[in-house]
């Protein structure tokens, strides 16, 4: 039986599990989908040693990046967004693994904020710099929006989160969020940004699924600016993830 799986750690918050084991059994397709939880990215040799049948895999926080130096390709997106959210894995002649690392993630998001766009809509601010945020990045920057990172700490080509005042958010209308903060348990955080100045000019995407609607959108939506979570991103790059394994995206 072909098997695929996510790895990650902690993957307690994940919901991919649930959903290609209900799409392998509603579709009669003989496949399994497992989570791959470890504690180390060093230990993911051992993942692909002890399970054979794998097929692909889906990568999440915190190994988007660190997956890569165990990769043996990598797609033209994947390598210049700098990240892999999903692995095809191809079994040579020889017994050996090829692996070949692809970013969906970029792909869901685009085309889950695209309807969402106005003409004001010229730039954007990221909050947080890992994996996802660089997806986040390439999108907008396709899309035609010009992108500033947000960070919690001083590196370079940032702006700090006590930088932001109404001024920014009027400028930089479109707002992601890439980070955990208002993930479920932790559903009454959010990051930290002048509310009160945003209007209904401002379009507020949060990544996270789990809260529907977390605080950051809560707070965006009581000055009238329009907000969306991080769900039908979620299924589009599912559904790219499955064509990557089947071959239908080189």
């Amino acid at each position: 039986m072909d098997t695929y799986g996510l790895l990650g750690y902690p993957l307690g918050h994940s919901f991919s599990k649930n959903y290609f084991n209900e799409k392998f059994e509603g579709e009669c397709i003989p496949a399994e989908y497992k989570n791959f939880e470890i504690p180390d990215i060093d230990d993911f040799p051992e993942v692909l040693m002890g399970n054979r049948d794998l097929k692909g895999f889906n990568v999440t926080i915190p190994y988007k990046q660190k997956i890569i130096p165990f990769l043996d390709e990598l797609s033209e997106e994947a390598r210049e967004i700098g990240a892999v959210n999903v692995v095809r894995v191809t079994r040579r002649s020889n017994g050996k693994f090829h692996l070949k690392g692809f970013n969906a993630d970029y792909v869901g998001f685009m085309n889950s904020i695209a309807p969402l766009l106005r003409p004001h809509h010229k730039k954007a601010l990221i909050l947080g710099t890992g994996g996802a945020s660089k997806a986040i990045h390439f999108a907008l920057n396709k899309l035609g929006l010009e992108t500033v990172f947000v960070s919690r700490y001083q590196r370079p080509e940032t702006v700090s989160y006590k930088d932001l005042n109404a001024e920014a958010v009027a400028e930089y209308e479109v707002i992601v969020n890439c980070t955990p903060c208002g993930m479920y348990p932790h559903i009454n955080e959010c990051p930290e940004l002048p509310y009160e100045s945003l209007t209904s000019n401002n379009l507020l995407y949060d990544l996270i699924y789990n809260p529907d609607t977390t605080l950051f959108m809560k707070k965006g939506r009581e000055q009238g600016a329009e907000v969306k979570n991080g769900l039908e991103m979620l299924l589009l790059q599912a559904e790219a993830s499955w064509n990557i394994w089947q071959g239908n995206i080189r």
